[in-house]
C-alpha cells in the first residue's frame, strides 16, 4: 500500500472519489458537496488557515484508491485541551484495519511534528456544527452537515486505540404532532413578559443578526471546555453561502430589552435534494436545488444550533423562542420533522429540553481522542 499526499488537482479529485466508491451500494449515504469540501482544505476560502494548518492523503492498493484521511491543526484550540490536541477527519476506507492504521499513523505523525500529543478524531477543520464525529448508531438519512458512516468504521477507531472523548445525540421532532401542552403553558407564561421580545431573522438586517448571535454564542459557551469565541467571518460565509436555501421564518432571536439573549438555527434539509447530484454542483444542479427548494420538495429541516445567554437560561426563554418557531412551521406543511443535531453527552440541560419538546433518540455519533503517550490518560470532555 502507498500513502500519497494530497498535491495535485488529480490527487485532489481521488480525494473526493473515495468516498463515493466506498458508499456506492448505501441507500442511505447523500455525498457531500465536492466544492465544500475543496474549500475546508483552500486557505483563501476557510478562515481556520490563518491560526492552523492541515493537510491531505490518499491511500494506494495496486492501481485502487481504498482510503483518505485528514489532519489539521487550530492552534487558537489545540494548546487549550490538558495537553496540545489536533485533529483529524474526512477518513473514508475500505474494511481492512492495515490500511485504516497507515491513514491512523500518519495524522499521528504530523501532528507529532506539530507538537501535538493527543489526536481528536473524525472532526472538521472549522465549526463543529458539520462534519463532527464518527456516526456509530442510527445509520438512517443524514441531515444537511451531519456526517454519515460504514458501521464498521467505529471498530476500526477503537481498535487502533482512540476513546470516547463525548458521544453527540440527534433527536428528531415529529412537526405533526402538537408539542406536549406542559412545554406549551411554559411558553405562554413567558410569552406575557413584555421585556422579552422575538424576532425571526431577514436578510435586510443580516449584519446585526449576526452580531446579535456572536453575543449571544459568546456568552451561552462560555463555559464548554476550551471555549473559543466564534469568528464573525465564517458565520458571515456560512449564510451567504446558505441564502438561497435559508428560509428567515426558521431562525429565531430573543431579546431583553433589546438585547440579544438567545437563538436558534434551522436549514432546510437539502440532502433530500441533492441525493442525485452525487456531490456535483454544476450550474444545472444549482438549478435544481434552487427548484427544490422554492417547491418545498423536503419535509425536513435541521436545527443547527440554539443557545440561551446563561443568566436568562431559567426565564423560559426557549420555550418562547420554540412557540415562535411552532406558529411559524403550521404555516409550512410540507415540513414533518426536525432533526435536532447534535447534542453532547457534555450539556445534559439541552438533552433535556430536547426531550421536553417530545422529540425522540434517534442517532449517535462520536468524537474519539487518543494520547500519544500511552501514560498520558486523557479524561473525557467534562460537564457543563
Amino acid at each position: 500500500m502507498e500513502l500519497i499526499e494530497v498535491r495535485s488537482q488529480q490527487q485532489e479529485s481521488q480525494f473526493l472519489d473515495v468516498a463515493r466508491n466506498i458508499y456506492k451500494d448505501d441507500p442511505h449515504w447523500v455525498c457531500t458537496f465536492d466544492a465544500e469540501i475543496n474549500a475546508i482544505f483552500n486557505p483563501s476560502e476557510n478562515t481556520f488557515f490563518q491560526h492552523g494548518s492541515a493537510i491531505r492523503w490518499i491511500l494506494r492498493r495496486d492501481d485502487e484508491i481504498i482510503g483518505r484521511v485528514a489532519a489539521f491543526v487550530n492552534r487558537n484550540k489545540a494548546f487549550g485541551y490538558e495537553v496540545p490536541t489536533g485533529g483529524m477527519g474526512f477518513f473514508e476506507c475500505v474494511d481492512n484495519h492495515e490500511a485504516a492504521f497507515i491513514l491512523f499513523d500518519a495524522c499521528r505523525k504530523w501532528l507529532i511534528n506539530q507538537g501535538m500529543k493527543a489526536m481528536d478524531g473524525p472532526v472538521n477543520f472549522g465549526e463543529n456544527d458539520n462534519y463532527w464525529g464518527l456516526l456509530v448508531d442510527g445509520f438512517t438519512h443524514p441531515g444537511y452537515g451531519m456526517p454519515y458512516h460504514k458501521p464498521y468504521y467505529r471498530a476500526l477507531f477503537e481498535s487502533y486505540g482512540f476513546q470516547v472523548y463525548f458521544e453527540q445525540i440527534t433527536n428528531h421532532l415529529d412537526l405533526t404532532v402538537p408539542i406536549p401542552g406542559r412545554f406549551m403553558k411554559i411558553a405562554e407564561w413567558v410569552l406575557k413578559k413584555k421585556q422579552f421580545t422575538y424576532r425571526h431573522f431577514n436578510f435586510k438586517e443580516a449584519d446585526g443578526f449576526l452580531s446579535d448571535f456572536k453575543r449571544v454564542y459568546d456568552q451561552a459557551w462560555q463555559f464548554h471546555e476550551n471555549f473559543t469565541p466564534i469568528e464573525i467571518e465564517n458565520l458571515r460565509k456560512t449564510f451567504h453561502s446558505a441564502k438561497s436555501i435559508i428560509d428567515p421564518e426558521l431562525i429565531w432571536f430573543a431579546y431583553h430589552d433589546n438585547e440579544p439573549i438567545g437563538f436558534e438555527i434551522i436549514f432546510p434539509d437539502i440532502n433530500q435534494i441533492v441525493k442525485p447530484f452525487k456531490g456535483k454542483l454544476n450550474l444545472f444542479n444549482k438549478l435544481r436545488l434552487l427548484a427544490g427548494v422554492k417547491l418545498h420538495r423536503y419535509s425536513r429541516g435541521r436545527m443547527i444550533i440554539m443557545g440561551i445567554v446563561p443568566q436568562y437560561q431559567r426565564f423560559g426563554i426557549d420555550a418562547g423562542i420554540i412557540y415562535h418557531l411552532h406558529q411559524a412551521i403550521l404555516k409550512k406543511p410540507w415540513l414533518k420533522e426536525l432533526e435536532l443535531s447534535w447534542v453532547g453527552d457534555f450539556n445534559p440541560k439541552m438533552q433535556a429540553l430536547q426531550v421536553a419538546t417530545g422529540s425522540v433518540y434517534a442517532k449517535k455519533h462520536v468524537t474519539y481522542r487518543i494520547s500519544f503517550e500511552a501514560e498520558n490518560r486523557l479524561r473525557r470532555s467534562v460537564v457543563i
